[in-house]
């Protein structure tokens, strides 16, 4: 029986894929399988794939015959999975030796339905560690607890699916799926989702995935129209949250967090396209329209100064489209 099934996006990243298989490798066991998706790689990333699914203890290569982006890589991953637990990693990241064990014997002795652990960043030879926004660490906690409260950072806003490791009880939920075609903002709806929905889950104090950041391939480096599908996600996550019988409490944090993401990409529209900051700015404005007003009022007021200026004078400004969600996906 496979014990662990380890989902692994690969996209162009011939120069980084070798460091994130040589720490799969590290973290091999005869019970563990390790799921490599190429999504359409245009570079040398298939030739080191194939030659990994022959090395590489528990590989498994899973070809898409075109780009479907990183959650729907995400998917098809899920669906070859055998594990009775599951985890992701993209593919330019890495691992420390035995990272999975550590998390498998935390989620076995605990016996959550997932586990959160924190990682490093790695910004060329810069490191900086991201913790966890949840203060009780090793015991077994209520993720819908983990929501609130609406003005400080929490569990919800460390979304990272890489950051963790999920029982298989959740996929045949239905919770651990992502919104196939989302190209930037795939894991909000879904950690979302999860901490509604999931019964149980644990904080581990545990440095053992590193994040690279500032790969130029990535997608949170291109300033393109794949970027506004952070509109589309947290449409949908206001959208789920509001069907939720605890939904007048949980919306005040959702109205938040989508507040505080505009307004981080509008403090940055520099690096779009100008056609894509135009229409950045107006999907915005219209996304603050779809809003509840009441709830959307009493994030503004609890937001400092300049951020609650931005938005405010982008909720005044008319409209030159329909800019519904939809169109984020155009």
């Amino acid at each position: 029986m496979v014990k662990l099934s380890v989902i692994v996006p690969f996209y162009n990243v011939q120069t980084y894929a070798p460091d994130t298989l040589r720490s799969l490798q590290a973290n091999a066991r005869e019970d563990f399988e390790f799921l490599l998706v190429d999504d359409c790689s245009k570079d040398g990333t298939p030739e080191i794939l194939e030659r990994a699914e022959r090395e590489v203890p528990g590989a498994r290569l899973i070809r898409h015959e075109q780009n479907g982006g990183l959650a729907t890589a995400r998917n098809t991953g899920l669906d070859a999975a055998r594990g009775e637990y599951l985890t992701f990693l993209d593919g330019d990241d890495w691992l420390a030796p035995g990272h999975y064990e550590y998390l498998l014997t935390a989620m076995e002795e605990l016996g959550v339905d997932f586990v959160r652990t924190d990682h490093v960043q790695c910004t060329a030879r810069e490191r900086k560690v991201f913790r966890v926004p949840v203060g009780r660490r090793g015991e077994v906690l209520s993720p819908r607890d983990a929501i609130l409260p609406a003005d400080r950072s929490t569990s919800v806003d460390y979304p990272m699916a890489w950051a963790g490791m999920y029982h298989r009880r959740l996929a045949d939920r239905g919770l651990l799926h992502f919104t196939d075609g989302l190209r930037t903002a795939e894991d909000r709806p879904w950690i979302w989702r999860l901490h509604r929905e999931a019964d149980t889950f644990a904080v581990i104090s545990h440095l053992g995935i590193f994040y690279r950041r500032g790969v130029a391939s990535s997608l949170t480096q291109i300033g393109d129209i794949r970027q506004l599908d952070f509109i589309r996600a947290f449409d949908q996550v206001l959208e789920e949250t509001a069907k939720d019988a605890d939904s007048d409490r949980l919306l005040r944090k959702a109205v938040r967090t989508y507040c505080a993401v505009i307004s981080h990409h509008l403090g940055s529209i520099e690096r779009f396209e100008p056609a894509v900051a135009r229409k950045l700015r107006a999907m915005s404005a219209a996304a603050l329209k779809r809003m509840p007003q009441d709830i959307l009022k009493e994030a503004l007021d609890s937001m400092d100064a300049e951020r609650a200026s931005r938005l405010r004078r982008l909720r005044r400004r008319p409209a030159p489209f329909s800019a519904s969600s939809s169109e984020a996906a155009a």
